[in-house]
């Protein structure tokens, strides 16, 4: 990571004030190789824009559940540098679809489940399943809007509710084992090669990975589900006029 000492002018205690870390725990990352040394002038050092996007990288990435072992290497392999790395671990988080979710108060919650106030149970159940976020003061999140207003639908066909969150909890099961396939793929030809390669892969292969992957793998499912889908489909109905002709 090459330092900008032009613009290195923050002394230890102002860079700790900036990234709203303590003394300590910059002496920390520095000794165990996360952050550059400073640049010295008159005995003192002094950090820069760098050390500050540093940090921040460091405390996002722990935020995100990487532990400071983990960080280090992903900092070694990005080649010191925090853009490459940054970008590299919100490839890995990112959702895999753009539905951003959405606020609703009681009322509207309950209305999609046809009814004039929220059932504590169902919104217990559905918090449960990760579609539903309390607030608080009456508000909730809903995390897959898309999976929310197809609700609506359902509750149109005269589905009840509670049978609707049992098809998201076993459709949710489904999905759990898909997505692992592709994890596993992914960690299996992906990973564990940029792990053990000693350098001769960087990280930014593993981004250009992820990012070709994101795609195949919603695709393939989308593409598999309607095919599947079609020819259950089929098959209910041919068994339903066999019945009738039988009759």
């Amino acid at each position: 990571m090459a330092l900008d000492t032009a613009n290195a002018d923050l002394t230890i205690d102002e860079l700790a004030r900036t990234t709203g870390m303590t003394v300590r725990n910059i002496r920390s990352h520095a000794s165990r190789g996360l952050l550059p040394p400073p640049v010295v002038r008159a005995r003192t050092g002094y950090y820069g824009p760098e050390h500050v996007a540093r940090l921040r990288l460091v405390q996002e990435l722990q935020s995100n559940g990487y532990n400071l072992a983990a960080i280090k290497h992903l900092l070694g392999r990005g080649e010191g540098r925090a853009e490459e790395v940054l970008g590299f671990a919100r490839s890995l988080l990112r959702p895999f679809e753009d539905e951003r979710p959405e606020v609703v108060d009681a009322a509207e919650l309950a209305a999609n489940w046809g009814a004039a106030e929220v059932d504590p149970k169902l919104a217990a159940r559905a918090e449960q399943l990760g579609l539903v976020l309390p607030l608080g003061d009456g508000r909730y999140e809903i995390l897959a809007p898309t999976v929310l207003r197809a609700g609506d639908v359902v509750r149109e066909l005269g589905v009840p509710p509670e049978r609707a969150l049992d098809i998201v909890e076993r459709v949710l099961r489904s999905a759990d084992g898909v997505a692992k396939e592709f994890v596993d793929l992914f960690m299996e030809r992906v990973w564990k090669p940029f792990r053990d390669s000693d350098g001769e892969r960087q990280i930014s292969e593993v981004q250009d990975a992820v990012e070709r992957l994101r795609p195949l793998a919603t695709q393939t499912l989308v593409a598999v589900f309607n095919m599947r889908m079609t020819q259950a489909v089929e098959d209910a109905f041919g068994r339903e006029l066999e019945k009738r002709e039988r009759g």
